[in-house]
């Protein structure tokens, strides 16, 4: 087996055993990205001779016995809206194109200090906003498994990067689905845990009671190893929850026997692709037969999900967006007359469409006269949602559904219709709303050959029944096709 086919657990444990070192699997994957990112545009930055310095220093270590974990010497890609010390970090935006930050994001340390090699950062949807890569200032990235569609987002970067072997493991962001909606359109493992789990500091905010890290990967297993490693109670953090059960590769367990999964029959009404509604249940009926107590159920309030978490994710966008004003950092206009025509110029040329939709949104509901119609409606029905997902957590133990409606869509058919690009999150923002863990894994591909993704949504903390499921699901689907056709 080439290095560049070993998913992240088995380069550390060849690393570890003198089979490879950090230094060859980190030329193994800059020579690829070099062949072949052309093609997909999953990287914005691309740091190589940080990479190699890092690989030597962390085989040093290695070799000295001094890094033993699971990730040691394992090249990782950095979605571009975490902070990292030294490396430029855009939020794939005209705004912040010359932003190189003084501190390196809490995740991307517990990383480097597990002895992971970062390889750059990846592309996504500016400021994460977007559900197709498709805004970023940088160009649109390309689904590896057909170049004629969308790798999903605003996550989309790492999880093509991912998906076309362009790194063994990356991290990424979800405020409304933005790991998990990628992952299923890219045929990669995506998980959101518990908001609280992992660290926010360094991470860029879009909307901060929605936003959460987590890792893409190719399998369980390395889900698993990621997210050990980069959940830590953080003091940088008020939002940072101090968990004693991190121990998540100890969930690597194939057996599911008495696990009540409960599955909404809201999930599979109008609007849910026909071939995707097939492979969901067809896993469900996997995780049935392995011993699982599979039942469907009403999930009130589905529908509700979208205004609501458009609502609060705008009004918190345009309230973290004021600090980018031409001033401190980023981009400044070049001519402008006076103080306040610098900040509407500087705004103006530097945020792209989607943003300034979300800001101007995000205004209108914070506004004196609609603040109350809108915001405060909005904050009810969350608090709502959260309710009636506690209710169907007294009767299961994971809930099953679909990621998206669809698989990939072709490039430029969402942007042409923003609402449509909204509703493709129907499955996975009330995660958000709620703060719960959630998890993508691959579960098919449809008549065009592209990946199907199984969601699996667990109870606040819960995390090791969500990797015990779709672990368990994982080893009894066997072996997931790749990408790699489309390589080169």
């Amino acid at each position: 087996m080439s290095i560049i086919d070993m998913t992240a657990a088995e380069l550390a444990a060849a690393i570890r055993e003198g089979k490879t070192t950090a230094v060859d699997a980190a030329e193994a994957m800059l020579e690829r990205i070099e062949e072949q990112d052309k093609l997909y545009n999953c990287y914005v930055t691309v740091d190589a001779e940080g990479a190699l310095a890092q690989a030597r220093a962390v085989q040093a270590k290695i070799e000295a016995g001094e890094l033993t974990g699971r990730l040691a010497g394992v090249p990782v890609a950095i979605k571009d809206n975490m902070c990292t010390a030294g490396l430029l970090t855009t939020c794939s935006s005209k705004i912040l194109y010359n932003f190189v930050p003084t501190y390196t994001a809490e995740a991307v340390r517990n990383l480097q200090k597990a002895g992971a090699v970062l390889l750059g950062k990846t592309n996504m949807d500016e400021f994460a906003m977007g559900s197709t890569t498709e805004t970023s200032a940088y160009g649109v990235t390309k689904n590896p498994w057909n170049t004629e569609h969308v790798p999903g987002g605003s996550s989309g970067g790492s999880a093509a990067a991912v998906a076309a072997k362009e790194c063994f493991y990356a991290l990424g962001s979800d405020t409304g689905g933005s790991i998990r909606q990628p992952a299923s359109y890219c045929g990669t493992v995506g998980m959101k845990p518990t908001y609280g789990t992992v660290s926010r500091y360094g991470l860029i905010a879009y909307g901060s009671s929605l936003d959460q890290i987590g890792p893409l990967t190719r399998d369980v297993t390395d889900c698993a190893a990621v997210l050990e490693v980069i959940a830590s109670h953080d003091e940088k953090d008020s939002t940072s929850i101090e968990r004693q059960d991190t121990d998540f590769t100890a969930a690597l367990i194939d057996d599911v026997k008495g696990m009540r999964i409960g599955i909404p029959n809201d999930y599979f009404g109008d609007g849910l692709d026909g071939e995707v509604k097939e492979a969901v249940l067809a896993a469900a009926k996997t995780l049935e037969d392995k011993g699982a107590v599979v039942e469907r159920f009403d999930l009130s309030l589905v529908e509700y999900a979208i205004p609501t978490y458009y609502t609060i994710a705008a009004a918190e966008a345009s309230s973290n967006l004021e600090r980018f004003d031409g001033i401190k950092y980023g981009y400044r206009t070049k001519e402008y007359a006076g103080l306040h025509n610098m900040y509407k110029k500087s705004r103006s040329e530097g945020f792209g469409e989607e943003v300034k939709r979300r800001i101007m949104l995000g205004s209108f509901v914070l506004s004196s006269g609609y603040y109350d119609a809108y915001y405060l409606k909005a904050l009810r029905v969350k608090a709502l949602i959260k309710k009636a997902f506690d209710e169907a957590f007294a009767k299961y133990d994971v809930i099953l559904g679909p990621v998206a409606p669809t698989t990939a869509p072709r490039l430029g058919s969402s942007l042409a219709d923003p609402i449509k690009m909204y509703l493709g999150d129907i499955y996975t923002i009330a995660v958000n709303l709620a703060g719960l863990p959630g998890i993508s894994l691959p579960c098919g591909t449809d008549r065009n050959g592209l990946p199907i993704g199984l969601q699996l949504i667990g109870d606040c903390f819960q995390e090791k029944k969500l990797i015990r499921a779709a672990y368990t699901y994982e080893r009894a689907r066997g072996a997931f096709p790749t990408a790699e056709k489309e390589v080169g």
